[in-house]
């Protein structure tokens, strides 16, 4: 299952995201986190200590990824007619999860012991002339490209804010978390999300985070409705990690939040016909706007209308 978690700059869906991941981890789940917001804090999240953390950025190798992604596809012939969003075809290479591949094995490294892909920072070069989401593309491509199986995870700390949906890629999971605190801005990206997510009936569903007392939660109960799905208090011993200076483990109610999410997570059925529909969906959206124009093909040759997506593709 693809899970994303968005919400609201400082809501800690960063901190939410590597929570969710560890607890994961510590069920002897297959997970893979995935850092694919601007500011990368992800790997220290987890745990990392130390130096830089070491794994290649998916933006930085996009053209490899491209040729290793399109594999003998005769309708993606080269990585220079290969955009973030061409959705994936008879004899392209299709990925499992952590698997002994050209891909995993370039981008993958451990954080506090989790397998962490990271998309990359905004460099000196990039400033000025670039978008951020033309770094999202690896990460894209990747799940585009993914089956994944039963009890198996991937986890993404997205953008923030409703600057998730400038990209297709907010269409790639099987289950999305807002973040939000109990305030009014912290709800107000809810309401963007929520309404931009119904369009293309993408599944969220709200956790509260930083809640004090009943008065937040209250708050978060007549803001939000049926889309809360559970919250988690303060927690004093998240702030002693991030101060480095943990000890102990993570408060009962916030272990207990976490089951909620892997319980709503796992009773998603999975969709891969509804995941393939949106990805070519969106794939014509940027061939129309601009990647016909900037490659002169028409990228919706592109689409293999014999496809079968899921795992029936990996025979």
């Amino acid at each position: 299952m693809r899970v994303a978690f968005v919400g609201k700059g400082g809501s800690g869906k960063t901190t939410l995201s590597a929570l969710f991941a560890r607890h994961l981890l510590a069920s002897g789940a297959p997970v893979l986190a995935v850092d694919g917001d601007i500011n990368q804090h992800l790997a220290e999240a987890l745990g990392h200590h130390g130096g830089p953390f070491t794994a290649p950025p998916l933006g930085a190798h996009l053209t490899g990824i491209k040729d290793y992604l399109r594999g003998t596809n005769p309708r993606v012939p080269s990585a220079d007619s290969m955009i973030k969003t061409t959705p994936p075809g008879r004899g392209s290479r299709l990925l499992r999860l952590l698997g002994d591949d050209e891909l995993h094995t370039r981008h993958v490294r451990r954080a506090g012991g989790v397998p962490l892909m990271v998309t990359g920072e905004f460099d000196e070069s990039d400033l000025g002339v670039a978008c951020y989401h033309s770094k999202l593309g690896g990460v894209e491509l990747y799940l585009g490209h993914l089956v994944d199986g039963p009890g198996e995870y991937v986890v993404v700390d997205m953008t923030a804010g409703a600057d998730a949906f400038a990209s297709g890629l907010f269409t790639r999971f099987d289950l999305t978390f807002l973040v939000a605190e109990p305030t009014r801005k912290g709800v107000s990206v809810y309401r963007q999300y929520r309404d931009h997510a119904r369009e293309f009936g993408i599944r969220i569903a709200v956790v509260g985070n930083k809640v004090t007392g009943e008065d937040d939660l209250l708050f978060l109960k007549e803001q939000v409705g049926d889309d809360l799905l559970t919250h988690l208090v303060h927690s004093p011993w998240v702030r002693a990690n991030e101060q480095g200076r943990a000890q102990g483990g993570l408060e009962g109610h916030n272990r207990h939040a976490l089951n909620v999410l892997r319980a709503a997570v796992d009773a998603r059925p999975k969709d891969w016909d509804t995941l393939h529909r949106h990805a070519v969906e969106f794939h014509l959206r940027n061939a129309r706007a601009w990647a016909d124009r900037a490659t002169g093909e028409d990228l919706a040759h592109q689409i293999d209308p014999h496809f079968v997506p899921g795992p029936p593709a990996l025979t």
